[in-house]
């Protein structure tokens, strides 16, 4: 594991305070780089880093809202295309850590893999009762028609809103983008241009906003205070996960290569449509040849929307009869994040075959 003293040692805590006549909701933001977080600068014209010390004369609506805030800035940033598992462990302790302390928690991340961070989060964070909003943008926070205005300050109010016994609204790892709030490990970029670039295909938004922020409580994870272990962190994730794309003309020593000599204990097969691959023996018999060395594969369609069905098609069954296991719905960044995930616990295979056999976190639908 890398070692991330140089970032405690660089982490700077603003803690803004509104005073209040009522209780309010106490909201840490953990800024680890990306595009939300960039301003141009007025000398040189160049994109700097936001100084959040300014966040309520940049977000002056802030104060409009019912939470207290404190600001904590990973130095230096992170560009989310080097975001790694040590990564993702030190934003999981950084949670651990200031559990009991804030009534919610929102991460402004680069937009590129924030769909993988949210899924492994939302592993990673076992027993979590409060919500963990990621958000970010496409457009610079210093560009005067941003879209990291609104994704910023709306996504404040969601981790902050609490229902009249004051239990958070959503109590789980969810990632707002453009007007949608989607549970985190369903959610894929799927536009490099489009400020709506993240997507739920298989799952509804937990919330639609408009004038008013209209909640989906039907399919929200429910509140659980009644959890018999206490929050904690899962902090073994194993990266021996490969993704194997099928495609026409893939071949033999390609596809034994990755799924046999790369050293991997599990792989995340991208197959077509419902579940479906090639039925030709050589390819079988690779497959076969991994699951019975104890490699996990798991099946999910390159098809964003829908599901995979293996026993549909005689050449998805013949992938189910080989020991392949179906990933149903589940997004290839929640595939990859759920297999780090269970791998990492180094249970017996049968135990770790039966958790991605099961939704633990909603990531996918029976």
């Amino acid at each position: 594991m890398a070692n991330f003293d140089y970032l405690c040692n660089d982490m700077c805590a603003l803690k803004l305070h509104i005073p209040s006549i009522m209780r309010r909701s106490s909201i840490l933001i953990i800024y680890t780089g990306g595009t939300i977080g960039m301003k141009t600068d007025e000398a040189t014209g160049a994109l700097v880093p936001f100084d959040f010390s300014g966040i309520y004369d940049e977000f002056p609506s802030l104060k409009r809202l019912k939470v207290d805030i404190e600001v904590m800035t990973i130095k230096p940033p992170i560009d989310s295309s080097n975001v790694s598992v040590e990564n993702w462990v030190h934003m999981a302790r950084l949670i651990r850590d200031n559990y009991t302390a804030y009534d919610g928690f929102v991460i402004l991340h680069g937009t590129d893999t924030m769909s993988y961070s949210a899924a492994a989060l939302s592993f990673m964070l076992e027993n979590l009762a409060k919500p963990v909003i990621f958000t970010g943008s496409q457009i610079p926070i210093g560009i005067l028609r941003t879209d990291g205005r609104e994704n910023f300050i709306t996504a404040i109010e969601i981790a902050g809103a609490r229902n009249e016994d004051g239990h958070p609204l959503v109590p789980e790892v969810a990632l707002y983008f453009q007007n949608k709030l989607m549970r985190g490990n369903r959610t894929t970029k799927f536009s490099a241009e489009a400020l709506n670039a993240f997507a739920s295909f298989n799952y509804p938004a937990l919330a639609d906003v408009g004038v008013n922020i209209q909640y989906n409580h039907a399919a929200i994870a429910p509140y659980a205070p009644d959890f018999s272990d206490e929050f904690r962190i899962s902090e073994s994730m194993c990266d021996d996960v490969v993704v194997v794309k099928l495609f026409p003309g893939i071949r033999p020593a390609t596809l034994r290569t990755l799924l046999l000599e790369s050293g991997a204990r599990g792989v995340v097969l991208e197959t077509y449509g419902a579940g479906n691959a090639p039925t030709s023996e050589w390819f079988v018999d690779l497959v076969k040849e991994a699951v019975a060395r104890g490699i996990i594969v798991v099946n999910v369609s390159q098809c964003k929307d829908g599901a995979v069905q293996m026993h549909l098609y005689e050449t998805g069954l013949a992938l189910q009869e080989a020991g392949v296991v179906s990933g149903h719905d589940m997004t290839i960044e929640s595939a990859v994040a759920k297999l780090m995930y269970v791998l990492g616990k180094n249970l017996p295979l049968s135990e770790a075959v039966g958790l991605m056999r099961r939704p633990l976190r909603g990531e996918f639908t029976l």
